[in-house]
């Protein structure tokens, strides 16, 4: 487990770490389980102590010696287990939990430890699972059924919101919690499953039969607005791209010839998958770059191009964003801003710039590292920057800045000064973020302003001047990798 992680961070971690540093700090923080436990660390030598007591002694490596502090790290924790009674009782998981979380807490904000279950279930959210496609709740002895999922055994068994769950395969769920419910519901893919449902409209409980498939988390909802189609996106797993582009077609289909344009909701959409926010992209670019990333690692250099294809035929595009828009997302927004493809509107993003690759560890638990910060198409970092809105709603109402955009009183985007910044320059990146402050919720504003544009073609090209379109690098290497939240 230990020289496994050391030699993760050793190789993909976007900045060199001093290794002996991170493992002295994980191992510290054994105190949380034995606050009589003591690491002494001095020149050359890493002693553990209990009740002021030298239990054992440790030559400590090169600092970047990745194989042999991953050795100390275990040796360390055997000698801690036969020395402190409380370390001892602690179960496998609450060790490795201990000691990597003291790790990474010194990388950043974004590197992290997940256990075996946790692990399991942060790759379900990203890659799916084999079950019925129901959301539940658990509450006073009760199964819930909160929602059902579109194109799943659920809704074509017919399932419905507020269904109430009372067995699954013959077994009842009453006084089980929500982890049990929700394992019982799970299986491989093809596998039968019979649940005994009450629902209000029934005199007695119904029988539903299904065969299990395989269930990819719901992220994208679309909603009629008029002429106009309304799709929020709420995270980025494998099946996002395919379920905007499916939406997306319901939307032509249901609207027809009037069809006007599209609102890509990414307020609080925290980010997903860096493939799936490249594709998500490209679904309205004809050409141009999307994005790019950077960091230590030779892999980590990629570049990212659109391919010919606009899902909207050119029709107008408004992306919505808020301070809790985060990578994943701030991606998308970028990359159509910059290219003129949509116009912006709400408050400053996140600014999480950072690209996280995942590495599962052998006891089937994961490290998510930083590796990389990703570029928009003109160049800019948008790492602690984030993405300048092309219309700031923040504390306007949509009258008034239809009127100013119509007599020419916004600001543009100050393209030059973003594009200048550096990246180490967080004073400056305030600045230009103090224009518009960040909002952390979905205010109307928004979504009025958006259709009222997409209804008002001249004064939507108005706003997408506003962003300016810088020059931008194409180049044709392109690569996999992965953002997460």
């Amino acid at each position: 487990m230990f020289v496994a992680g050391m030699n993760d961070i050793d190789a993909v971690y976007i900045d060199r770490v001093d290794l002996g540093g991170l493992a002295v700090s994980g191992l510290d923080k054994l105190s949380t389980l034995d606050p009589s436990m003591q690491l002494e660390r001095v020149g050359s030598t890493v002693e553990l102590r209990v009740a002021g007591k030298t239990e054992a002694l440790f030559d400590a490596p090169e600092e970047d010696a990745a194989t042999d502090w991953g050795v100390l790290t275990a040796g360390y924790l055997a000698a801690a287990e036969r020395a402190s009674p409380a370390v001892a009782k602690a179960t496998p998981e609450q060790l490795y939990e201990t000691v990597f979380n003291g790790m990474v807490a010194e990388l950043d904000g974004f590197s992290r430890y997940a256990g075996a279950a946790t692990a399991a279930e942060n790759r379900a959210s990203r890659e799916g699972f084999g079950g019925i496609g129901v959301r539940i709740a658990v509450a006073d002895g009760k199964v819930r059924v909160v929602s059902v999922m579109k194109y799943t055994p659920a809704q074509r068994a017919g399932m419905r919101p507020d269904d109430e769950i009372l067995t699954i395969d013959g077994e009842p769920v009453a006084g089980l919690v929500q982890e049990q419910v929700v394992e019982r519901l799970r299986g491989p893919v093809d596998s039968p499953v019979l649940l005994t449902v009450s629902r209000d409209t029934q005199p007695q409980p119904i029988e539903i039969r299904m065969t299990r498939a395989h269930i990819v988390p719901e992220t994208v909802v679309y909603e009629r607005e008029g002429d106009a189609a309304y799709i929020h996106l709420y995270g980025f797993n494998a099946d996002t791209v395919e379920s905007l582009r499916r939406e997306i077609d319901e939307a032509e289909d249901e609207i027809g010839l009037e069809f006007a344009g599209l609102v890509l909701d990414l307020r609080n959409n925290p980010g997903g998958l860096l493939d799936q926010a490249v594709e998500v992209s490209d679904l309205f670019l004809d050409d141009g770059r999307i994005v790019s990333t950077h960091g230590r690692h030779p892999d980590s250099h990629q570049f990212f191009e659109a391919t010919e294809g606009d899902v909207l035929d050119g029709r107008p595009l408004i992306v919505l964003v808020n301070g809790n828009s985060a990578s994943a997302s701030e991606i998308v927004a970028a990359a159509l801003q910059d290219t003129g493809r949509a116009v912006v509107i709400g408050s400053n993003s996140f600014g999480k710039g950072t690209v996280q690759t995942v590495l599962r560890l052998p006891n089937s638990g994961e490290l998510t590292l930083t590796w990389a910060r990703f570029h928009a198409p003109s160049g800019y970092t948008l790492n602690k920057l984030g993405v300048l809105p092309t219309i700031c709603t923040s504390g306007h109402k949509a009258e008034q800045l239809f009127t100013d955009l119509r007599h020419d009183r916004l600001k543009p985007v100050p393209v030059a000064q973003r594009n200048a910044v550096a990246p180490t320059d967080i004073e400056a990146m305030d600045r230009l973020r103090a224009e518009c402050p960040q909002v952390k919720d979905e205010p109307p504003v928004d979504l009025d302003l958006a259709l009222r544009l997409i209804h008002a073609l001249p004064l939507y090209e108005r706003a997408i001047a506003l962003a300016g379109q810088p020059t931008l690098t194409v180049s044709s290497d392109s690569a996999p990798g992965e953002v997460t939240p």
